[in-house]
This record gives structure tokens, C-alpha cells and sequence, in this order.
């Protein structure tokens, strides 16, 4: 049997019922989405918006919010609640606003691979560009999560925008956990292991783009999703989005399978198919030492399939940012960066 600890940064809400004489004035939105098969509907934006503000208020009871979550759960959440819960959270922050180029949300965690979408990042990085990354660990028994591996590889975790702003000063790159930008959003992620299924904050949690970044990315785990997280970004205005189904969860090309990224480029939307690169399937890591994660970033081991991920998920990155025309352009000059990359301590100093 596993054990876990659930850390809470705020008291739940858990008033006994006293709206005998009167509804609660969130009992409306579970209603509409709990109605029966023939009675119930997706929220409206406007209705999700509303809902959502009252949960980051703190407005809400927990069986409410229980209840409104495996809901939303079991129904799948639409574009239209999906950018309504986005831009209730949105509107709620009080960040600095900084120069970003890319934003790269790192929710999943890894369990068969090493996270070798962190090495495209910080590559990236290392060349200038200006990434942040947010997530959050711990929500999903055994997995390796981001924050773990850039503690090892000495770098710090942000607690707050001016941190951030320092990251990014100092190497280009910034982490931000997701209790840092929102507790109530960390709380309710954290409920992954009590409810036993994910429910629709992973997939909003990877939409907020916290810092306006030029471009996003963001990956799923089901193919279904690819699509909603690409019309919700288009309804949040985003003018440059990338989306695919990301090895294990996390934004990583997998070189075992073709991969469809759905994304949006200058505000239009498009899809756009990367071929299989391996004739086999690539054997899964029997355990993730991040002595060999380590040593392959600073050059002192190779790792075929790593590097391969590696270079291919920055690709995509720098088409994302407009960095690029074309795919076709864009992988030739991420092998380039990715072999010019410096030893991780040098920038780590």
C-alpha cells in the first residue's frame, strides 16, 4: 500500500450545510453540468469564468468542489470552460510583467524516461532565449519530477516573479512551481491521490502562461486533448502555441512514434505531422540515475535516444517561437545548438 503526505497551505472549507433555506450560489454550476444525460451541458465561458473565480476565492464548499471536478472529470472539459477557468486564473495574478520568449509547462512528470525535455529548454537557454517553466511535483506516486532534476543540476526554484526576473537576468531561464503562482490551484492538483484520477486543473495549469510569453507549449497525455488545448489557447489570444501528446505527459518529442503537433503560428491555427525517427522501439531506462542525466548534458556520455528527444523537442520549441520557418529548418539548427551547448556548471555559476 502506498503513503503519501498531502501538505495543505490553506484551511479547507468544510462548513457543514447551512443553505437549508437558500441554494448556494455555486450549486448553480454543478447543476447545469450534473443534470442527467439529457438535462446536462458544458458550461458558457462567461459561466465557467464565474465558477472558477469563486473557487480561487475560496467561495466554495469541499464536497462542492469535489463534486464540480469528477463532474467535469467524467464529461470532459470544453474549449469554452477550458479558457473560462484559464482566464479566471489569469485575471487573479499580480505578476511583474517581464520579457519571456517561451513558456513551458511541466506537469506529468517522468517515469520511463529521463526528462530530456529539460535539456532542450535549458539549450535553449544557454542560446539566449528566455524560457519559463512551471509545475508541479509530488501530485502522482513515482514519478521523477522537474523540480527534483534542476536541483540536481544546481538550479534554483523561483518563489516569486522577482525571482524569476533574476533567473532570467542571470541564465535565461526560470522555474516557478505552481503553488508560487496560484496555493488554491497547488491544493487542488495536490488531490490527484485522493480522488485516484487527474482532474481538468492538470490541463489548465498548463494554459496560464503566466508571464505573457511570446509562445507556449503544453502536452497531454490523451490524443483528445491535443485539440482542446490548442482552441483554448486560440480563444485566450495566444499568437503562438504548440501542443502535442508528449512522451510520458511532459512537452518531449517521442522518436519512437510520429508526432502531430497542434499548434497556432502568428494566430492562425494548423497541424503539422513529425515523422517516426527509430525502426524499434527504444527499451525504457530500468531506473532513472541522474548521474547519466547529468553526465549526458555535460557531454561526458551519450545517449542516443536522449539526444535524439532532445534535439527533436527543441525543434519544435524554436518553430514555436518564430524562430524558424519551417520544421524543416528548424531541427538542422537545434542538432547545432544542442552540440555547441556548454558544461552545465559553467552556466550553473
Amino acid at each position: 500500500m502506498f503513503a503519501y503526505t498531502f501538505k495543505k497551505s490553506r484551511p479547507m472549507n468544510t462548513k457543514r450545510n447551512i443553505y437549508k433555506d437558500a441554494e448556494h450560489p455555486f450549486a448553480q454550476f454543478i447543476r447545469i453540468i450534473g443534470k442527467g444525460k439529457n438535462g446536462a451541458r458544458s458550461l458558457s465561458y462567461d459561466e465557467a469564468y464565474q465558477a472558477f473565480s469563486m473557487i480561487l476565492k475560496d467561495e466554495v464548499l469541499d464536497v462542492q468542489l469535489g463534486a464540480f471536478l469528477m463532474l467535469l472529470r467524467v464529461k470532459e472539459e470544453s474549449v469554452d470552460e477550458l479558457a473560462g477557468f484559464v482566464q479566471a486564473t489569469r485575471d487573479q495574478l499580480n505578476f511583474k510583467s517581464l520579457q519571456v520568449d517561451l513558456d513551458w509547462s511541466s506537469y506529468a512528470g517522468k517515469r520511463k524516461h529521463y526528462p530530456w525535455f529539460l535539456l532542450a529548454a535549458l539549450t535553449l537557454a544557454q542560446h539566449g532565449y528566455k524560457v519559463v517553466m512551471h509545475g508541479a511535483s509530488g501530485h502522482t506516486i513515482n514519478r521523477l519530477y522537474t523540480e527534483q532534476v534542476l536541483e540536481y543540476l544546481s538550479y534554483p526554484i523561483c518563489s516569486s516573479d522577482t525571482e524569476v526576473e533574476a533567473q532570467l537576468a542571470e541564465r535565461n531561464f526560470a522555474y516557478l512551481p505552481l503553488h508560487a503562482i496560484s496555493p488554491i490551484l497547488s491544493d487542488l492538483i495536490a488531490l490527484r491521490n485522493v480522488m485516484g484520477l487527474r482532474s481538468p486543473i492538470h490541463t489548465l495549469a498548463r494554459l496560464i502562461n503566466p508571464f505573457n510569453a511570446k509562445a507556449t507549449m503544453q502536452a497531454i497525455f490523451h490524443p483528445a486533448y491535443r485539440s482542446s488545448h490548442q482552441q483554448a489557447a486560440f480563444k485566450l489570444g495566444y499568437q503562438n502555441s504548440a501542443v502535442i501528446k508528449g512522451e510520458g505527459g511532459e512537452f518531449e518529442r517521442n522518436p519512437d512514434a510520429k508526432t502531430l503537433i497542434c499548434g497556432i503560428q502568428d494566430g492562425e491555427m494548423y497541424e503539422h505531422e513529425l515523422p517516426k525517427l527509430t525502426v524499434n522501439r527504444s527499451p525504457v531506462e530500468e531506473e532513472l540515475d541522474l548521474a547519466v542525466f547529468k553526465a549526458v548534458w555535460e557531454g561526458k556520455q551519450s545517449h542516443e535516444y536522449g539526444e535524439l528527444a532532445t534535439v527533436e523537442t527543441m525543434g519544435i520549441a524554436l518553430y514555436a517561437m518564430g524562430a524558424v520557418r519551417s520544421f524543416e529548418e528548424a531541427m538542422p539548427l537545434a542538432q547545432n545548438l544542442w552540440l555547441k551547448r556548454g558544461a552545465a556548471s559553467e552556466i550553473a555559476e
